[in-house]
């Protein structure tokens, strides 16, 4: 009986002892506020972390393939540079070559334009160009002008000082015919001059009547060089309408 009882007195001991520690418990609970307690965040399971992982090694592998592709692109998009800027310098070449030609062309037309004009060059004067008479003597040998001008293609005879100035380099042939009446003073001497420096001459002595004489040469004359008649010291010429005196030239060809 007195074990009953001492067992009674232990149950209901533990009884009040548990409701008393269940009561404070409460009682802490209330006085700690939600903000005061660091509640630990829910950590992923791994199940998940190998989810996400798996995820984005595919999205990086999708990364990598299209990495892949764009860098694929732009080395066919570089080849095509390459290809089209050797085309260019190709292109670039074959303008210059032929800008080139075609200035080589022009140059050619030009210098055949040239040739065809100063071609044309030839000359013819009568030493009047009206009336009648001798001309000279005189004392020093005097350049004869030559008026009567019948042709003048090219313009290389100058009418008013006799003297004809060839206009490019080439090869001219030249004519000169003198008349004069014969007698004590009736000679005539005339020399054609280039640049000055004695050539040919053409002469005539006789006591009576009237005489003549001619000659002609061929010259190569450089541009700007210059070639006309002098009538000698003392002698005389004579020129009419039927122009007995004259003097003629032309280019054969340039050189």
């Amino acid at each position: 009986m007195e074990r009953v009882s001492v067992l009674c007195l232990s149950l209901l001991f533990c009884s009040l002892s548990g409701a008393e520690l269940q009561d404070n418990e409460i009682i802490e609970q209330r006085e700690v506020s939600p903000e005061s307690v660091n509640v630990p965040e829910p950590q992923p399971c791994p199940s998940d972390l190998h989810a996400v992982l798996r995820e984005m090694s595919v999205k990086l592998a999708k990364y990598e393939v299209k990495l892949e592709h764009l860098q694929t692109l732009n080395q066919e998009q570089n080849a095509k540079l390459a290809k089209n800027e050797f085309k260019i310098e190709q292109l670039q070449t074959l303008n210059q070559e032929q800008a080139a030609k075609l200035k080589q062309l022009e140059k050619q037309s030009s210098h055949m334009d040239s040739q065809q004009q100063v071609g044309q060059v030839a000359f013819s004067a009568s030493l009047l160009a009206s009336g009648s008479g001798h001309t000279g003597p005189f004392n020093t040998h005097t350049t004869l002008v030559f008026r009567g001008v019948v042709s003048n293609i090219g313009n290389a005879y100058n009418p008013h000082t006799g003297i004809f100035t060839a206009p490019v380099r080439g090869a001219y042939h030249f004519e000169f015919y003198i008349f004069a009446q014969g007698g004590s003073s009736g000679s005539t001497r005339v020399g054609l001059e280039k640049n000055g420096e004695h050539v040919f001459n053409a002469q005539e002595i006789q006591s009576t009547g009237w005489g003549s004489a001619s000659n002609g040469v061929t010259l190569l004359l450089e541009a700007g060089d210059v070639v006309f008649l002098r009538l000698w010291a003392n002698f005389i010429i004579y020129d009419d309408s039927n122009h007995y005196s004259t003097f003629s030239g032309h280019l054969l060809f340039p050189m």
